[in-house]
C-alpha cells in the first residue's frame, strides 16, 4: 500500500495532494522530502513510512538542496537518532554518515551492471569515489584499483568499508583532489568509472589522457534530454567512442543523470 493511502484519514485530501510518497532507504535510513505544507504532518508521515518498512528506524526530511564539493544533503531527523548505517547492495556491507558524505541507494543496479564488466588484473580508476560503491565490487572482481577521493570523511568511510568487504590489498586510496590524478598516479588504465558530480564534466580529457588506447571509460554526467545528441558527437571528437548511453533516473525537471560507455581509439 502506498503512503498516501495510508496517510488518507489523517491528512486532508487538498493537502495530501502537495505531498510525493516517494523516498529513499539507505541501510535503516528512511531519506524523505515534506512539503512545508505539511509540516504539521511530519510525525505523521514517518510513522506511516515505518509502518510499511519495518527495517527502518530512523526517518530523515530533507531540509534543503545538496550543497558544497561533498554533495551533501541537509537533513532533520523526524523519528530515530542518529544518521549513521550499515547499507547492503549486491552481497557488499557499506558503513557512511549520510549527514557528512554523499551517497544514493539508487545506483545499485547501475553500480553492479558496470563492476560486472571488470575482468581480473584490469587497472581501474575510480576518481570521486566516495564510501565505495564502485570501488568495492571491483575490487572483489580482482581488479588492481586506484580511488581518488578529496574529502576527509568520505576516506575514512572508504578505508573502513574495503577493510569491511576484505578488499584493502587490492585498493590504493588517494585523498586528493581528482583534478591532480596525472600528478597523483601513472597512466594507463584499462578501464575509468568517472561517477563524475555536477559541473565537474571538464575532468573527461584529463581521465581520457590516463586511460590506454582501447580502454573504456565510463562517464556519469548531469543532462537535458536534448543536450545528448550534441555530447554524442562531442565526445566522438574527442577520440572517445560512444558504445552505449543510458538515462540513470532524473535529478531534477528535465535533467536527468546519464552514464556513457565510451572506448578510446586506438592510437593508429
Amino acid at each position: 500500500m502506498s503512503l498516501k493511502k495510508v496517510l488518507a484519514g489523517t491528512i486532508p485530501p487538498e493537502k495530501l495532494a502537495l505531498f510525493s510518497d516517494r523516498f529513499e532507504v539507505i541501510g535503516d535510513i528512511a531519506l524523505i522530502t515534506i512539503p512545508p505544507e505539511l509540516d504539521a504532518y511530519q510525525e505523521d508521515i514517518a510513522l506511516a513510512l515505518i509502518s510499511q518498512r519495518r527495517n527502518i528506524r530512523t526517518v530523515l526530511r530533507r531540509s534543503g538542496m545538496a550543497g558544497g564539493e561533498e554533495r551533501v544533503v541537509p537533513y532533520e531527523v523526524i523519528i530515530g537518532s542518529g544518521t549513521r548505517t550499515e547499507h547492503r547492495e549486491y552481497g557488499f556491507r557499506y558503513q557512511l554518515d549520510v549527514a557528512t558524505v554523499f551517497f544514493t541507494s539508487r545506483l545499485a543496479t547501475e553500480r553492479m551492471r558496470v563492476t560486472e564488466l571488470v575482468s581480473a588484473g584490469e587497472r581501474v580508476l575510480v576518481p570521486f569515489p566516495g564510501v565505495g560503491p564502485f570501488v568495492v565490487p571491483a575490487a572483489d572482481r580482482g581488479a588492481r584499483v586506484v580511488a581518488v577521493e578529496k574529502h576527509p570523511a568520505a576516506c575514512c568511510w572508504l578505508h573502513r568499508n574495503l577493510a569491511l568487504n576484505r578488499v584493502s590489498d587490492r585498493v590504493e586510496v588517494i585523498c586528493d583532489d581528482a583534478f591532480r590524478i596525472p600528478d597523483l598516479t601513472s597512466p594507463g588504465f584499462d578501464r575509468v568509472i568517472s561517477p563524475t558530480p555536477y559541473g565537474l564534466d571538464g575532468i573527461l580529457p584529463l581521465l581520457s589522457a590516463m586511460t590506454l588506447s582501447g580502454g573504456t571509460i565510463h562517464f556519469y554526467t548531469f543532462k537535458k534530454d536534448q543536450e545528448i545528441d550534441l555530447l554524442s558527437r562531442q565526445l566522438s571528437a574527442m577520440g572517445l567512442r560512444p558504445v552505449s548511453h543510458h538515462r540513470c533516473g532524473y535529478v531534477a525537471p528535465g535533467v536527468g543523470r546519464y552514464v556513457f560507455d565510451l572506448e578510446k581509439e586506438r592510437e593508429p
